[in-house]
């Protein structure tokens, strides 16, 4: 899905220019490499993460988004929702619904096919085809795709970009 775990995905360099509200929520934002990409170009960011992460110039939550806790945002909305290579499905909904009107939702993550490349190979970790498009239904969907990706590694993807309508 991108050539370096240090660089940002392609998917979310391509439709950055469209976010237009702010703060921008990274989920399960790893090593920040999107968190950083994002607040470089003057974005305020939040990244979320279950394990604690030092993140200069970003606000960070630590929190366990898969344990049955509350949703640690409750109130707050985004102008940017970016998600890349993490898939919880009960948390579509309060995705969508953490979106401020006009925001944009950034997902990018493994679907099925791709246990023949490696990692990840869990069916429960790996999307359905059209997943992604049928979950976010209520925004208005401005571009999905689904398949193989070939960069560093093969990997089988579906990435979704998604408005908010005001």
């Amino acid at each position: 899905m991108h050539g370096n775990l240090d660089s940002p995905s392609s998917w979310v360099v391509r439709w950055t220019p469209w976010i237009a509200g702010a703060p921008v929520l990274d989920v399960a934002c790893g090593s920040g490499r999107h968190a950083q990409w994002l607040a470089a170009r003057g974005l305020a960011v939040v990244g979320v993460d279950r394990e604690a992460r030092n993140l200069p110039g970003i606000e960070f939550v630590q929190a366990d988004l898969e344990d049955g806790s509350p949703w640690p945002f409750s109130g707050r909305q985004f102008g940017a929702i970016v998600v890349t290579n993490y898939l919880h499905r009960p948390l579509f909904e309060t995705f969508a619904a953490a979106l401020a009107p006009h925001g944009v939702l950034i997902y990018e993550t493994f679907m099925q096919g791709n246990e023949r490349y490696g990692r990840p190979s869990n069916p429960d970790h790996l999307l359905r085809p059209g997943e992604l498009f049928g979950a976010f239904e209520r925004l208005r969907i401005i571009a999905f795709e689904q398949g193989v990706q070939r960069g560093s590694r093969i990997a089988v993807v579906q990435r979704l970009f998604a408005l908010r309508d005001g």
